[in-house]
């Protein structure tokens, strides 16, 4: 019991951080599929209601007195930022946070903006919705498609 616990909490902090890393740290707990996206989407709703509700805040002001002091304000990393959100607002950030961004920088570029709480975390949801499924049975083609070309019992023999 202990053991399938910290399966779980691990899958859960690894797609908190980084959401395309879970598939393959699930995989390698050999979880199914279902518990995977299940686990992916609660690790993502954690960062985003966390940082949306109680942390928020004082990370982001903490990231600009620390780390984003001497940052020029407009890189092309921000100008790519600012042109999501002006083509598609809160729905576009929330869309590619999964893909492009960590759950933690959506979170941070939907805060920065100053989006409504309730929105962020809603469309934040629906992102994860979409993409879990879809990035575990991507990960799970990608895993078959290589170990069809290589024996990985011959390779630890």
């Amino acid at each position: 019991m202990l053991e399938k616990a910290i399966q779980y909490v691990t899958v859960i902090l690894v797609s908190s951080a980084k959401f395309g890393f879970a598939p393959f740290i699930g995989k390698a707990f050999s979880l199914s599929n279902w518990e995977i996206i299940i686990l992916m989407v609660i690790g993502m709703m954690l960062t985003v209601v966390l940082l949306t509700t109680l942390l928020g805040d004082l990370f982001y002001g903490f990231l600009k007195r620390t780390l984003f002091k001497n940052r020029k304000t407009f890189s092309p990393k921000t100008r790519n930022i600012v042109r999501v959100w002006n083509k598609r607002g809160l729905i576009g950030v929330a869309f590619l946070t999964p893909v492009l961004f960590s759950p933690i920088g959506g979170a941070l570029i939907a805060i920065s903006f100053g989006e409504h709480k309730k929105k962020i975390i809603l469309y934040m949801f629906l992102s994860a919705c979409f993409w879990a499924p879809l990035t575990v049975l991507f990960m799970d083609q990608l895993i078959q498609f290589v170990s069809s070309f290589i024996d990985f019992k011959q390779l630890f023999k």
